[in-house]
């Protein structure tokens, strides 16, 4: 059973508190991986929120194709961080030659262009950095989007967060929320791609258990949006529908938990607003999945979700402060982070349950 961690605060925090997070956890870890994923950045980034934030891992050869086609689109580098590695004998990580964390300006095309046009220009980018890296084998593009950033690694999550130098609270990126998981993918190939969390356009989706209904659930998906792609984990379609729920087809966050966890016919024709769902449940039928899992997921306004599916046998628990939610697998976790926190305001999500996360902290439960 793998862990997962998400930490939403009112202050800038350092990755530092995903590791520690995870840490406690250490039992579900097995030393494949550890990736993480920090959105409303603070420090060198902060005052870049509404430019592209390029996030990658690759050869010499991948940093050269990447920038060459940036170069070409009309993309100028703003800013770029490099973390200080260290090369430290005995490490367990399997790490690339290059790390690129840079902020982009919008090419000259696109100075007066909506935000959609923006956003359309992002993903079609590194949709087409992305072919070009796997076409020669040279590195893996995990997100281009503004105030995103995102690292994935192989191997222990200790002697990463050593070799990245992130157990130093004192430098490195901030952020107001970070999403983390401690554990490469247990189904499949272990590849970079497939850690979570999993981003797009601003979602961020990790899960703790299995989608048995991978399988539909990715033939449908294939041929709903341009940007549903690489499907190396079942929880990819997690992220995948939540974006085509919220984003495409423009509904409510409440439905999210309908569409992939829908309730039987009885349950439903004894709702108000049976119509509406007798109508998710017919045309989405194949976005349906199946656990045991518990889902987290951060929406491109800042909202952090929980969502337990109705077997509700992967555990999560909620616990905060005035100043910082944290939602994990086990409480254990919260407890090192969040040592001094009233514990009866504590939170463990039943089955069928949707707890969100405002801005302001403060917490809705939505059962369904």
């Amino acid at each position: 059973m793998c862990r997962i961690g998400a930490i939403k605060s009112k202050r800038y925090i350092h990755p530092s508190m995903a590791l520690k997070l995870m840490r406690s956890q250490q039992e579900g870890h097995d030393d494949s991986g550890f990736a993480f994923v920090m959105q409303d950045l603070g420090g060198i980034f902060e005052t870049y929120k509404d430019l592209p934030c390029l996030s990658m891992a690759a050869t010499v050869q991948g940093t050269r194709l990447a920038e060459d086609i940036l170069h070409d689109i009309g993309f100028s580098r703003v800013l770029q961080w490099s973390p200080e590695v260290n090369h430290q004998k005995g490490l367990k990580i399997s790490p690339m030659p290059n790390y690129i964390f840079e902020v982009l300006q919008y090419p000259k095309s696109h100075k007066y262009a909506t935000k959609e046009e923006k956003e359309e220009l992002l993903i079609d980018t590194c949709l087409k950095i992305r072919k070009t890296l796997e076409e020669n084998n040279s590195g893996y593009i995990y997100s281009f989007w503004p105030d995103i950033l995102t690292l994935k690694e192989i191997g222990s999550p200790k002697d990463i967060g050593t070799y990245f130098n992130l157990w130093n609270d004192k430098e490195g990126p901030y952020a107001k929320i970070i999403t983390a998981q401690c554990r490469q993918n247990t189904n499949y190939d272990i590849v970079r791609y497939a850690a979570h969390p999993f981003v797009l356009e601003g979602y961020t989706v990790l899960a703790n258990g299995e989608n048995t209904f991978y399988e539909k659930n990715k033939l449908y998906q294939q041929g709903l949006y341009k940007g549903y792609v690489g499907f190396e984990s079942d929880s990819q379609c997690f992220l995948y529908t939540l974006h085509y729920v919220n984003k495409i087809l423009k509904w409510p966050l409440k439905y999210f938990m309908h569409v992939i966890n829908p309730l039987s016919y009885d349950s439903i024709n004894q709702r108000k607003d049976k119509d509406i769902l007798l109508r998710i449940k017919a045309s989405l039928e194949h976005l349906e999945t199946n656990g045991p899992n518990a889902v987290l997921a951060v929406t491109p306004d800042g909202k952090l979700l929980c969502v337990c599916d109705p077997k509700k046998l992967r555990p999560v628990a909620i616990g905060r402060n005035e100043d910082t939610v944290i939602m994990t697998s086990e409480v254990a976790g919260i407890n090192d982070i969040l040592p001094h926190r009233d514990i009866r305001k504590d939170i463990y999500p039943k089955e069928r349950e949707m707890v969100v996360i405002n801005n302001d902290l403060t917490v809705e439960r939505w059962q369904q």
